[in-house]
């Protein structure tokens, strides 16, 4: 299991607006028997909004492949391929099953129930593939939270609702630290490259201009979704602020590090599903 690795220039200026900014240099990304085809197709099983509802992966023999694993997180000229999970405007809370094979989407539950936030989400949410977000690794740069054992969050702002299992090459354009119950949980703000105002936005001041308050929309909606259960509002690192696209692709490298090790099993897995 050999990690390919492949160098790309990032380039950008600095923005000294009310955002945290980084320089980014070369970086290289892993990647591990990653299949990307056209062909790749969504399959369901069972029926939506019950307990035993799937939506896997399959490629064009109709073996099923982990959106997790083998779907590669870096398409070059940074480009990214981003895994629909919740569709923007629903409620259901899915996600990536870490511990099943073939980690495919289904609904989250708590004591048996299906989990749904509180009202809609306003964006398309899901996954970085290839990432992991260490949780034997205290971030000294983010209140030394560790992270949450799942794969990197990206919000994508575009104006086309998805579906989930869909997969969409994404740029990205900013980085919110959020803070879980002590737990650091990124989430990317990138948009699809087919979104008609995708060539407008290529860093965080961009969807300040293009998409006015989307950032504080973002942040405020992760914040307060778990207040209406009678839990305590999340929190943000950084100062509360989006950091730019350099320090996005920092994260994105970062957690594509912490994954390779995982694959490898230089860290422990624990009960995550590896294959």
């Amino acid at each position: 299991m050999a990690p390919v690795a492949r160098a790309i220039a990032l380039a950008g200026a600095f923005h000294h607006y009310s955002h945290i900014t980084i320089r980014s240099p070369r970086r290289l990304y892993h990647s591990c028997r990653a299949i990307y085809n056209p062909k790749v197709q969504i399959k369901e099983e069972g029926q939506p909004q019950t307990l035993d509802y799937r939506v896997f992966l399959v490629d064009h023999s109709g073996k099923k492949v982990s959106p997790w694993h083998d779907i590669p997180l870096h398409l070059g000229d940074g480009v990214f391929n981003f895994v629909v999970e919740i569709p923007k405007d629903t409620s259901a809370k899915m996600e990536v099953a870490t511990d099943e094979l073939y980690t495919p989407i289904k609904q989250d539950t708590k004591k048996g129930k299906l989990r749904y936030y509180p009202y809609n989400i306003h964006w398309n949410y899901g996954l970085l593939p290839q990432t992991w977000e260490d949780p034997s690794f205290s971030n000294p740069k983010v209140e030394g939270a560790l992270g949450d054992n799942d794969p990197v969050d990206v919000v994508e702002i575009g104006e086309r609702r998805r579906k989930i299992g869909q997969i969409l090459k994404v740029k990205p354009l900013a980085a919110l630290a959020m803070i879980d119950k002590g737990e650091l949980d990124w989430k990317i703000v990138a948009i699809s490259l087919d979104d008609p105002r995708a060539s407008l936005v290529n860093d965080v001041d961009d969807v300040e201009k293009h998409f006015p308050g989307t950032l504080v929309a973002i942040r405020d909606w992760f914040r307060d979704y778990k207040i209406p259960d009678g839990k305590p509002a999340n929190r943000f690192a950084l100062g509360n602020k989006a950091a730019n696209k350099d320090y996005a692709l920092k994260i994105i490298n970062e957690t594509n590090e912490s994954w390779a090790k995982l694959m490898k099993r230089s860290i422990p897995s624990g009960d995550l599903s590896l294959l």
